[in-house]
């Protein structure tokens, strides 16, 4: 199981309670959007990890693209909990830290 040494992958897995503790502090009205989160946060180390057992290097950087975009998408969650007053700044900001970190080596895995 190789994908535990990637860097990648170390760091989407920190991100994981970053997002669970966003997610808790949202209202019951944004469940939604907390569940949405919590979803897409946990398809990063999943798609990593699905990616780096492929055999060939298309279906891995196909698994690869699907995990940065599953970042982005948490990136924009994270934006919209900003712009709804929703979120601590201190939490988003570490969070959006991981993510900008996820999204650049997923990047470069993707045009390797």
């Amino acid at each position: 199981m190789n994908f535990r040494k990637l860097e990648v992958y170390q760091i989407a897995i920190r991100f994981l309670p970053c997002a669970a503790a966003l997610a808790d502090i949202l209202p019951p009205r944004y469940t939604a959007m907390a569940d949405q989160l919590r979803r897409a946060a946990l398809s990063i180390p999943l798609d990593i990890a699905a990616g780096s057992g492929k055999s060939t290097r298309p279906d891995e950087r196909r698994f690869y693209t699907i995990a940065r975009g599953s970042a982005m998408e948490c990136a924009a969650i994270i934006d919209a909990c900003r712009a709804l007053g929703l979120s601590e700044q201190p939490q988003a900001q570490e969070a959006d830290e991981l993510l900008l970190s996820v999204v650049r080596m997923l990047s470069k895995m993707c045009r390797a």
